[in-house]
């Protein structure tokens, strides 16, 4: 069965860091272009992190370059968003996404900036 499963949500004070893990089964995430999205309640879905392949290219939105760190660990089968500096305007909802023959959605994992 085709499936992620993110973790490592939760509080965090401004200027603070979070480390969020997508693991994936049912398919292999070197294989694929993976990304990161995060949803405000109320909002749309909005694009954070895209990890590419081959080659693994990276890109960012705007509003997280310089600040959070896409990966993948290929022996673990897991994508990762390292988020550093965290921002009351980071909090959301984090999921993340591949396309295996079909869009393949995780749970999501909350994330919340606050003091």
């Amino acid at each position: 069965q085709v499936q992620l499963v993110e973790s490592g949500g939760g509080l965090a004070q401004p200027g603070g860091s979070l480390r969020l893990s997508c693991l994936a089964s049912g398919f292999s995430v070197s294989d694929h272009v993976m990304r990161w999205y995060r949803q405000v309640p109320g909002k749309e879905r909005e694009f954070v992190a895209v990890i590419t392949r081959p080659g693994s290219v990276v890109d960012y939105a705007d509003s997280v370059k310089g600040r959070f760190t896409i990966s993948r660990d290929n022996t673990k089968n897991t994508l990762y968003l390292q988020m550093d500096n965290l921002q009351p305007a980071d909090t959301a909802i984090y999921y993340c996404y591949c396309f295996v023959n079909q869009d393949i959605w995780g749970q999501g994992t909350q994330v919340t900036v606050s003091s």
